[in-house]
């Protein structure tokens, strides 16, 4: 760490009230390391004081057709009712930690920007500058991140034994509480995930939003036939 470096972590704290685990699989967490996982937190605490509790950890998956991606780091944040996480594998864990955390902090500036949309009063993404530039900055991110052979393996090796083609890997229970298509979107961006599933306040009907090309957004909403019928009528 360089002393530029060194002089950056101090200056970043975690509030008393964060409480953060960091745990390893298959590798130790030094502890240099660990203070320099607690200084990339406190930026993510500023961004977003609501989250308190932090979850790190670090897997080093032996692969030598993904060498260039053995160490993964996976970051929880969770706080007030809701959930942030990113993932990142690289060649080293100090490079997975800068862009898992730079991950968390693009999808929380978004979120950020979309509320002030919403409290502005406007509901497209698109119709101001400041989304506008938060979606082009994070599109340029993802597109620099991507790297040949992605898929070149079985993503879910080494964590299901006997894994058939279309099994069922893993099933979870979501919550019904009823939210705006706007809170969706929001969830959505904070977990990283391309859809969310949820019941839409306004409508009470089950509903899932969804990336589209560019910086699109789709709304999926199931319905009885008569209400379908009423809606085409």
């Amino acid at each position: 760490m360089t002393s530029a470096e060194q002089n950056s972590a101090a200056n970043e704290a975690l509030s008393p009230d964060a409480q953060v685990t960091i745990t390893g699989r298959n590798v130790e967490v030094p502890e240099h390391f660990q203070e320099r996982v607690y200084g990339k937190l406190a930026k993510i605490e500023k961004l977003d004081p609501s989250l308190n509790h932090f979850t790190v950890e670090l897997k080093h998956e032996p692969n030598p057709r993904r060498e260039a991606q053995a160490n993964r780091i996976q970051i929880t944040a969770t706080g007030s009712g809701h959930l942030a996480r990113a993932e990142a594998k690289e060649d080293s864990f100090y490079a997975a930690l800068e862009s898992a955390v730079g991950k968390l902090e693009r999808s929380l500036r978004k979120v950020k920007a979309r509320r002030e949309i919403s409290l502005s009063g406007h509901r497209a993404p698109k119709s101001t500058g400041v989304m506008a530039a938060e979606l082009e900055r994070e599109a340029a991110a993802k597109a620099a991140e991507e790297k040949p052979g992605k898929y070149d393996v079985d993503p879910y090796e080494d964590q299901v034994d006997d894994l058939a083609p279309g099994q069922i890997v893993r099933t979870k229970l979501h919550p019904n509480t009823p939210i705006s298509v706007d809170e969706a979107l929001s969830e959505m961006e904070l977990v990283g995930h391309d859809f969310y599933l949820f019941i839409d306040e306004e409508t009470q009907r089950p509903a899932v939003v969804y990336r589209r090309h560019a910086f699109d957004y789709g709304l999926i909403e199931l319905a009885s036939e008569e209400e379908i019928r009423a809606e085409e009528d």
